[in-house]
């Protein structure tokens, strides 16, 4: 296939990445504002449905309760789900800083460890390495650290440790992502635990994406770590462990040698 049209294909590809939005009308303001839910989400709410519509069947069937209380506690139970569902699956805006120094958060959650050590398969440089840890209540959508042309570098399908584990960054389920910038490159591993193990990468598979600082790139499901890899003698870390940081805002590292 010629160069040209590989990468047009790549452009549409990546072109097709913004979320769906919902508008909702703010009374006490009198403005639409807009809220963004990840498509993914449907699934989710089809099986919450179906779940308050098997508890109804089952309550009834069983006589445990009058049909109005059985119908009463399937839709409670199919609205909760629902409800955690659309929240978990949130998408907010979010604006990057405008510093090009700034090294940005790939996700929302708690710095869990920061450590120097030797990446050798990708990066080949001695690298500070950012772990960030995500609840079950936190933003789940994964964002880039840095400007530049973002590669996918494999699928690991690994274990099932929990994320806070240490070894879960190594053999757990992951994506591995290599962002290189200018003068800078960034690895970035998205780690997913033992719940609903699903980590996805948004951007094209097979060939180099120009993204930007704080560009959407992927989404983790349930529960999951993040592990960020910079080369020790281009950047300083400025967060520390117990930090809570947010994806493409809050700045985690920032870059030596250049004026900011």
């Amino acid at each position: 296939m010629p160069r040209h049209r590989a990468r047009h294909r790549c452009a549409r590809r990546h072109h097709g990445l913004q979320p769906r939005k919902i508008r909702e009308m703010n009374s006490l303001k009198g403005r639409v504002v807009a809220m963004h839910i990840r498509k993914e989400v449907n699934p989710f709410i089809v099986a919450s449905m179906l779940t308050g519509i098997l508890l109804t069947l089952a309550l009834w069937g069983l006589r445990c309760c009058t049909p109005v209380v059985a119908a009463a506690s399937g839709g409670a139970v199919s609205a909760l789900l629902s409800g955690y569902f659309l929240y978990f699956f949130r998408d907010p805006e979010r604006t990057p800083p405008s510093n090009p120094c700034a090294v940005v958060s790939g996700a929302d959650g708690v710095v869990a460890s920061i450590e120097r050590l030797q990446e050798s398969e990708f990066l080949h440089a001695d690298c500070v390495r950012i772990s960030i840890f995500l609840s079950l209540f936190d933003v789940h959508v994964n964002r880039a650290p840095i400007s530049g042309q973002s590669t996918f570098k494999g699928y690991f399908p690994g274990k099932r440790y929990f994320t806070f584990q240490e070894k879960s960054s190594q053999f757990n389920q992951h994506n591995t992502i290599l962002i290189e910038g200018d003068r800078i490159r960034c690895l970035v591993y998205q780690i997913v635990g033992p719940v609903c193990r699903r980590v996805v990468y948004w951007l094209p598979h097979d060939c180099p994406t120009p993204v930007a600082v704080g560009e959407r790139i992927g989404m983790m499901k349930f529960g999951s770590r993040m592990d960020i890899y910079l080369p020790a003698s281009d950047v300083i870390a400025v967060v520390h462990p117990g930090d809570r940081v947010r994806a493409g805002e809050t700045v985690i590292a920032k870059r030596k040698g250049i004026s900011c």
